[in-house]
């Protein structure tokens, strides 16, 4: 049984800083991925990552 999970980046597919839990909510996250150096504007609901937008940086 998973508790955690990370997230990934939605744009190059990479790891990011961020993990959920399965309580997780998030809405409107400023998500960053330090690989790609990309910003994603996220909804999160469980282990479930909806992109709202994306922008360089």
């Amino acid at each position: 049984m998973e508790y955690q999970k990370w997230v990934y980046c939605l744009v190059c597919g990479n790891k990011t800083r961020v993990r959920l839990r399965k309580d997780t909510v998030l809405l409107h996250f400023p998500l960053f991925c330090p690989k790609c150096k990309k910003e994603s504007l996220i909804d999160a609901e469980g282990f479930t990552v909806r992109l709202i937008g994306c922008k360089s940086m």
